[in-house]
């Protein structure tokens, strides 16, 4: 079986970056983005897609994004955070899977038996689904709020976390700007379970620690795509995850 998570282990053999190709704006996005895996795709797993991004592109434009990352052995993933109905979720799933997107970030909030049910569609077409633990900005802090469940109090985060743990997901999502928490999901999940870590750079972000907490993936973006040499930058950075990872 070619599951997602055999082919992002593949992809990530060398390359530990995840590109959040994430422009504000709708001018140039296609030729942007098909630019960016043709030039960095030697330092890169894969390509993360914002949903604000898809509402600017036709069809033709991410399924061509898409083959394009496929044909130089790169992961595609579809940002939009899917957290809805199971009707809608499926609708969402198979339209995604129609573009050729490998895996899709998921909002765990929409409930054990939903998001067991919607992982259990994208696994039927070899997709991965990432839940969404704990994101990078500094300013959400509903994810450190306490709720009660079963009798305890814990945070939220690590309520998605057993969610996430219980229906088997492929990886989650937890910001590199909390490394103490990234630690801690590792520790709950006994390293068994891939942590993706986007907010390096930009929003505060350090590379090193996020790696020495756990992370599996740094998802980088607005670091690498703003700049004036995202080839130059891009390359530091993978030059600083290998010597954090042993490469």
């Amino acid at each position: 079986m070619n599951s997602f998570k055999n082919r992002i282990s593949r992809a990530s053999y060398f390359n530990k970056i995840i590109l959040a190709n994430d422009y504000v704006g709708s001018t140039n996005l296609f030729e942007n983005t098909i630019k960016n895996i043709n030039i960095m795709h030697d330092y890169l797993c894969g390509i993360k897609i914002n949903f604000h991004i898809l509402l600017h592109l036709d069809t033709h434009a991410i399924i061509k994004i898409n083959k394009t990352a496929h044909e130089l052995h790169l992961q595609s993933i579809a940002d939009i955070k899917l957290n809805d109905i199971l009707d809608t979720n499926k609708t969402v799933i198979k339209k995604l899977r129609d573009l050729e997107f490998d895996a899709v970030i998921v909002n765990p909030i929409i409930g054990s038996k939903n998001l067991g049910n919607t992982i259990d569609l994208a696994h039927d077409y070899d997709m991965g689904i990432i839940t969404l633990c704990h994101v990078s900005s500094l300013h959400s802090s509903l994810y450190d709020y306490k709720i009660v469940t079963q009798n305890q109090n814990i945070d939220l985060y690590e309520f998605f976390l057993k969610l996430s743990m219980t229906n088997n997901v492929d990886g989650i999502i937890v910001g590199a700007t909390f490394p103490n928490i990234i630690k801690q999901c590792k520790d709950i999940t006994n390293n068994k379970l891939d942590v993706y870590s986007p907010g390096i750079g930009t929003q505060g972000g350090s590379i090193s620690k996020a790696i020495s907490s756990g992370a599996n993936f740094v998802i980088v973006g607005r670091t690498i795509i703003n700049s004036r040499n995202p080839l130059t930058s891009i390359k530091k950075l993978k030059l600083e995850i290998d010597r954090s990872f042993n490469l």
